[in-house]
């Protein structure tokens, strides 16, 4: 019997607890006589954002595993303005998930966000293709890169802009909605090697054999030209005036390929200077006709 009252007592105990407990969570908090929040609504409220935030800890390492440190770093500022983003959404959502009045908030941050959208539309088109290039490793540093018919050497990407350096020493900026609107040709992506060629038209009638040795030799002179076993002669075409052809090499610093064409020119004068080559010259011949 004893027992039986002890067991009573503890009953009513614990359902006076969950009573106590339950008038807590369900205590309001009168922010105006629209807004009323309840414990237990920020109780949801504070849970729901810590699951976000693992979620969103979670996407932003599958994101950036692959990424270099310092592409990390830039993507994460670019993430930390998203992850604001979502948190705002998130807590919106919940709050009128728990039965809070958000139509207001909700028109006014719609408005907010499609005005700010309109007047940095370009400046967002910029910052989002930075992200994809960090993401996809489509561009590195020190490759060289062909956009618009303007060729440089990638310096600095940053999430607005990428820096390249142009063939005349200059700065080029070159804002990254670009790599979206126009064609890309990375030039030492696959390798850094690159194979160059320089066209030369001799006299008919001259040795092409003796040709093609001298373009090799002249060609396999310079210090720049590497693998001189794939140094190769094409003999292009009959011209008009010459027979053409182009000598085919391989250099390693493709963004000083001008200046590696022009002393293989320099040898190629030479050459033929010494071995009794012509380099012709457009010929026409002009009749006049008295009536």
């Amino acid at each position: 019997m004893n027992q039986e009252i002890k067991r009573i007592e503890e009953s009513l105990k614990e359902s006076s607890f969950w009573e106590k407990l339950k008038l807590v969570l369900n205590e309001h908090i009168n922010f105006s006589q629209d807004i009323s929040i309840s414990v237990k609504d920020v109780i949801i409220i504070i849970t729901v954002i810590f699951i976000t935030t693992l979620i969103l800890r979670l996407f932003l390492r599958i994101i950036t595993r692959r990424l270099p440190a310092d592409d990390k770093a830039k993507f994460n500022v670019v993430f930390g303005y998203f992850r604001w983003l979502v948190y705002l959404l998130i807590l919106l959502i919940t709050l009128n998930a728990v039965g809070v009045d958000v139509t207001a908030v909700f028109a006014a941050s719609a408005a907010l966000l499609i005005g700010i959208g309109l007047a940095l539309q370009t400046l967002f088109q910029d910052i989002i293709s930075g992200v994809f290039i960090l993401v996809d490793q489509t561009v590195h540093v020190g490759d060289i890169i062909e956009i618009d018919g303007k060729v440089g050497k990638v310096e600095e990407i940053k999430l607005r802009t990428t820096r390249a350096i142009t063939l005349d020493n200059r700065v080029l900026v070159i804002p990254n909605h670009l790599y979206l609107a126009n064609s890309l040709f990375n030039w030492t992506q696959n390798n850094p090697n690159t194979r160059e060629f320089v066209q030369v038209g001799v006299a008919y009638g001259s040795d092409v054999q003796l040709v093609k040795k001298l373009l090799i030799q002249a060609a396999n002179n310079q210090s720049a030209v590497i693998e001189p076993e794939e140094t190769s002669v094409l003999f292009s075409d009959f011209g008009d005036s010459a027979l053409t052809f182009k000598v085919i090499f391989t250099i390693e610093d493709s963004f000083n390929a001008n200046g590696v064409k022009s002393d293989v020119r320099f040898e190629i004068d030479r050459l033929f200077r010494e071995n009794n080559v012509s380099i012709p010259f457009p010929q026409r011949d002009v009749h006049i006709i008295q009536k």
